[in-house]
Parts: structure tokens; sequence; C-alpha cells
């Protein structure tokens, strides 16, 4: 009897270790989170529908951020990243970022998978002596920020830096349409509604398409 009690409770105890949540260790960073940004050319404005990330340990964040970008000060070519953004909290370092928009003066929806290299991880775990103008005073700072620069025909630019340090350019890529349209469908082809100043501008100069 004492064996059977023994055997039944020794099953239970395996069943609620089998069913308990198994939730990953956090990642060990050195600062609280990092962070995405959203940048566009003046004038040419978008609509950030999602960016998933897969980590670099293999585990996938759907949906961390969205919205509206940060516009540069000119219409053609690009600046050196932008600083803000928003954190991404208890998410590794990235391996792969998903990319989906809307690029309001085409109008047009895209999507991209881009692949982030090594060496930009690297980078954002390595601290480096800067003054900083902000605090006025010699920091260790990181590159804990990545920024997404969009721009109409699909061309995406990813830089990687901080407010203190700049922006390093990781790469420039080629996005694909997204066959669905806007919000994949769901808006039945309707876009996000453009700003008059932007459709203005478009309306009169164009798009600079091969610019960027």
């Amino acid at each position: 009897m004492k064996r059977l009690i023994f055997a039944v409770g020794l099953l239970i105890s395996l069943s609620a270790c089998a069913g308990a949540p198994r939730f990953p260790p956090a990642p060990k960073l050195p600062y609280p989170a990092w962070y995405i940004g959203f940048a566009a050319p003046k004038h040419m404005e978008v609509w950030v529908e999602t960016v998933d990330v897969l980590d670099k340990r293999g585990l996938a964040f759907f949906r961390v951020h969205g919205g509206v970008a940060s516009y540069t000060g000119k219409v053609a070519g690009w600046h050196q990243g932008v600083s803000g953004g928003k954190p991404i909290n208890n998410v590794d370092l990235p391996d792969q970022i998903f990319l989906r928009w809307q690029s309001l003066v085409e109008p047009q929806a895209y999507k991209i998978k881009i692949q982030i290299p090594q060496w930009v991880r690297d980078e954002m775990m390595r601290p480096e002596r800067v003054y900083c103008r902000g605090s006025r005073e010699w920091i260790d700072d990181y590159r804990f920020a990545i920024t997404l620069g969009m721009a109409p025909g699909g061309i995406v630019k990813v830089w990687v830096g901080g407010p203190c340090l700049g922006f390093t350019e990781v790469g420039r890529y080629q996005a694909e349409v997204e066959p669905l349209g806007p919000y994949r469908g769901a808006s039945k082809g309707k876009y996000i509604p453009l700003e008059p100043e932007n459709k203005a501008y478009v309306d009169q100069h164009g798009i600079p398409y091969g610019s960027w």
C-alpha cells in the first residue's frame, strides 16, 4: 500500500513538473533593453504594421513594435540613423528581424526578413568610452539601438548605434511587395491616409526613386 501511495505521489509530482510553463532565462545584456527605431526620408510617409524578432536564442517574438517613423531633414538620400525608438524588453539580441510596412506615398505594402550579422551583435555588446554631449561627461556607452530606414520602392537601410556614439550602417536591402496588400488583406486594400503636406509635396515633385 505504501508503494502504491508513493507511486501515485511520484506520478502527480512528475505531471505537475511536465505541465508547468517553462520560461526562458532573461537575456544577459549590459543594459536593460535594446531599442528599435524607424526612419523615413522627409515627406516619404510610412506606416509600420509590425516588427517581429527572432533572437539569438532562437526564440520568436511577435509585434514588438509598429507605428510611425521619424523623418529625416531631406527627401533624397539618408542621414546616419536616429536615436530613440522603443525598448525591446526581455528579448535577446536579434538574429533576424521581420518587417512589414506601408509606403503611403505610392501606396504599396512591403515585407522583408533581415538577417542581422554577428558583428552587429558584437558591437551591441562592446562598451566604448565616449564624451556624451547629453550628459556632458565621459561615459562607457553601448550601441544598443537598431534603426530601420524605409523608402519608396521597398528600400530598407539598417543602422546600429546609440545617441552618444552615432550610427554605423549595417546594410541596404530590397523588400518584396506584400501580395496580400496592407494588413495582409484585412483592410480590403485600404491604406493609412497620406498627410496633406506629404501628398502636396509628392503631387508637385514626385518620388525620387533611386536616391536611397
